[in-house]
């Protein structure tokens, strides 16, 4: 278990949030799984970071942001970084979005507002999912769309 919490300390991930409120609660989650995290307030931003080297290992990515929206950002990032791994972060649950998400290679579609064992289990399987091409490809057909509400914990 240390040596798990060791390499994640060496595991980047961007938060690309137009919001400040859920940008320092999705920062806090990850930081609390011992991931080194950056935040970007919107997609030109977030590609400014790849541009200037930043290599994050995965990307939780906002879908309604203005200007750039995340499907936008998403195909963008696609175009810089093939490989990166991208989950997408919506307060919307619609079907088509999910499915363009997907089409563009989305690894994860989370609902908001985002729970942190459901955030956890998607960083997590991005990274295992890193192993061979087949992993890759399985992973871009897996999305995981996810309650809004815990089930453990009612409100």
């Amino acid at each position: 278990m240390l040596t798990a919490r060791l390499d994640r300390a060496k595991t980047a991930v961007l938060v690309v949030e137009d919001c400040p409120e859920v940008q320092r609660y999705l920062r806090t989650l990850l930081e609390l799984d011992s991931y080194q995290t950056e935040v970007a307030s919107n997609g030109e931003e977030a590609l400014q970071w790849l541009r200037e080297g930043y290599n994050p290992a995965v990307v939780l990515l906002d879908m309604q942001m203005p200007g750039m929206d995340g499907l936008q950002t998403l195909e963008r990032l696609r175009e810089l970084r093939p490989e990166l791994k991208v989950i997408m972060c919506s307060g919307v649950d619609d079907p088509e979005k999910i499915g363009q998400a997907v089409a563009l290679g989305a690894h994860a579609y989370l609902i908001k507002p985002v729970q942190h064992l459901y955030l956890s289990a998607a960083v997590e399987r991005c990274l295992a999912g890193d192993a061979t091409t087949e992993n890759r490809a399985q992973a871009r057909t897996r999305v995981v769309t996810l309650p809004v509400r815990d089930p453990i914990r009612p409100n």
